[in-house]
């Protein structure tokens, strides 16, 4: 919207006009936007009744201020917007709202916080980087490989740029999205990043907007789409200003788990700020789609669900490219998922928690706190792989409730299956990956289940070597703050009994130290300096290829897809597909997490190859190549079956000489 014409009072020795009127269109609803000939600002601020930009220009050891004045409003906009073009500012000027001639405020649409949360906004201009990607399609949801990453603990360096140099070994690997943890500003040396409170602002220690849009650049060339974890369920406490300019930014109607919940429903010009991020990114990052976290705090009771907005929006940005919209939530609530004719937001996919606690209790034998619900046995994994969720609607003790929705109709794409990810390593007392706390050959058997399932698997960083380094949880606040942290930390913890303990609580790594922080920066070097990691390496990378290149478990389940138990700890599924050449595509992934297993008699018609045909071993997981042991042919000559323990093997159907197919 152009500002009106008006002469504002201002410093006379400023430099700076704001007569022009606005002819470029606004990229964003407010924030600061070069347009020929200046800067345009805008911003919400019903609660104030003046608002000056207030310029930070060191060589003059002065402040420029430019007088913004409430722009007209038509009848069915919210009033308190205030706007103006400053004629002759540009970008990288450092500026701040001063409210009411009081206090000044980093501006709730800062595209960059250089010096940090608590310091002056920059002016970017996004038009001048010259992307490279013009070639690029984007991301659909099916045969995606997602790659879960935290930019600050990736590298030793921490940063856009160190993060791009590792980009083609992870094209190499076989990964086809990032999914980039947070990285709005937040306050501090470290973070998770889940407390950002400048949307619209990368991190300032990661590298500046253009090292991020190069990143992002580097990736697209080699072939990996790039998606950003984003919170809109609630804002860090340390470092939001919002109330500042509106109180209506939030509301007491919700109870929040971690603070005040956000206000959709009766202020459209808060509404709209979180909906604009989410295109911000798209537009402006190309980023090729969002993970929406924690999507059950984020309360709306409109007849438009703002969910369903942040969909459309990212798609709308996208310029009819496809994008990848994600969500966690822990309801399990497949009405995100669901296409808007059948009620539902319309996103993509859900992270599915239930494959990962089964399959940790399965690794570990362990089911205390919100393991309890669980047993990792074969049918568990079998309805995995088959409907998505387990819990879809029935009654889930550790809450004391029902949980879930029916999945049923739901394509298995649109569940994100894995074995790690930053939570779930760092929800434990020394922050260990799962590979730790299990035997190496149960630990390659459910990584092959992860891999060829049809679902969308996950990666978190390092799993693809078996990483040394732990995840912990790191933060750096204040020192109020920071204790308050490390309280909550420990009383989280304490819903595992094992970690109750004052022993094991007494061991917990303290998150505001920076020495807690560095011991979860990946060490790239182990890739070739540790025999165990280079088998895990050479084990992901060779299950990511027959992922994508056999025609079979590339199809992720358009066939038809079954599964039998086959003891307490094996299964079998079987995979049926359409025939390829002269080769029928069936295809068994036989897993045995327990010990040897003999079968006599064999009465399961799963293990039944077609007539003419025998199975024979595609792949095995105890080759030794991957630290395995070796293993003979689960089928013998005779036709007994006898299962190596701890082991996943994947088979296939070849003719019987001399005999007749069909």
């Amino acid at each position: 919207m152009s500002p009106r014409k008006t002469s504002p009072q201002r410093d006379p020795g400023a430099a700076i006009a704001a007569t022009m009127e606005l002819d470029a269109p606004r990229r964003l609803p407010v924030g600061a936007e070069v347009v020929p000939g200046g800067v345009h600002f805008r911003v919400w601020a019903p609660l104030r009744q003046k608002v000056e930009v207030v310029f930070e220009e060191p060589a003059e050891e002065r402040p420029v201020e430019m007088e913004l004045r409430p722009e007209a409003t038509e009848a069915s906009e919210d009033s308190g917007y205030f706007s103006w073009l400053v004629e002759g500012a540009g970008e990288g000027a450092l500026y701040k709202y001063r409210l009411d001639g009081g206090d000044a405020f980093p501006d709730p649409a800062s595209r960059f916080q250089p010096a940090g949360p608590h310091g002056p906004s920059q002016v970017v201009d996004p038009s001048r980087f010259r992307w490279t990607d013009a070639e690029w399609q984007g991301l659909g949801r099916e045969g995606q490989v997602i790659y879960e990453m935290h930019l600050g603990t990736f590298t030793r360096e921490g940063t856009w740029e160190a993060a791009a140099r590792e980009l083609p070994a992870l094209a190499e690997l076989g990964i086809t999205v990032l999914e980039v943890m947070p990285v709005a500003e937040f306050p501090g040396r470290f973070g998770w990043g889940y407390d950002g409170v400048d949307l619209f602002a990368p991190y300032h220690l990661y590298g500046g907007p253009d090292d991020f849009r190069r990143f992002v650049d580097r990736a697209h060339a080699l072939g990996i789409g790039v998606i950003l974890d984003v919170v809109f369920n609630h804002l860090g406490p340390d470092g939001n200003y919002l109330k500042q300019f509106s109180e209506r930014y939030f509301t007491d109607r919700y109870e929040n788990d971690w603070g005040q919940a956000l206000n959709f429903e009766d202020a459209e010009p808060a509404r709209e700020l979180f909906i604009a991020n989410a295109g911000y990114w798209i537009d402006e990052y190309h980023l090729d789609g969002l993970r929406l976290d924690a999507t059950q705090d984020v309360k709306d009771a409109s007849a438009d669900h703002v969910l369903a907005a942040i969909g459309r929006r990212a798609r709308q940005a996208a310029g009819g490219k496809p994008v990848y919209v994600t969500a966690e939530n822990e309801p399990q609530d497949t009405r995100l998922v669901r296409p808007p004719e059948q009620g539902g937001y319309g996103l993509d996919a859900l992270w599915n928690d239930d494959f990962h606690h089964s399959a940790v209790v399965a690794l570990t034998g362990r089911h205390e706190a919100y393991y309890t619900d669980y047993r990792g046995t074969p049918q568990e994994m079998i309805s995995l792989v088959k409907y998505g969720f387990l819990y879809q609607g029935q009654r889930y003790s550790w809450q004391e409730r029902r949980r879930g929705t029916s999945g049923l109709g739901l394509p298995v794409s649109a569940f994100i299956d894995f074995l790690q990810n930053h939570d779930q390593v760092a929800n434990s007392a020394r922050g260990e990956r799962v590979h730790r706390l299990t035997s190496p050959g149960r630990y390659r058997a459910l990584t092959t289940l992860l891999l060829l399932a049809p679902g969308t698997p996950l990666l978190f960083q390092g799993q693809e070597f078996c990483a040394s380094t732990p995840f912990l949880y790191f933060a750096d606040h204040n020192p109020e703050l920071a204790a308050a942290v490390r309280q909550g930390r420990l009383e989280f913890l304490a819903q595992f009994p094992s970690l109750a303990l004052a022993e094991t609580q007494a061991s917990v790594p303290d998150p505001e130290s920076p020495e807690t922080f560095a011991r979860c920066k990946l060490d790239w070097t182990e890739r070739e300096t540790n025999p165990a990691a280079a088998a895990a390496l050479a084990l992901h990378r060779d299950l990511l290829k027959l992922r994508r290149e056999d025609p079979v478990f590339r199809a992720q389940g358009a066939g038809w897809l079954d599964g039998a138990v086959l003891g307490p700890e094996a299964f079998v599924l079987r995979f049926f597909g359409r025939f390829f050449g002269d080769t029928a595509g069936d295809r068994l992934l036989v897993v045995n997490l327990g010990a040897d297993l003999e079968l006599e008699p064999v009465p399961e018609p799963l293990l039944a190859p077609l007539t003419g045909r025998r199975w024979e071993v595609l792949w095995s997981s105890e080759e030794p190549r991957y630290g395995g042991s070796g293993a003979p042919p689960p089928e013998d000559e005779e036709g007994c079956w006898r299962l190596a323990g701890q082991s996943a093997v994947v088979m296939q159907l070849v003719p019987l000489e001399g005999a007749e197919t069909r």
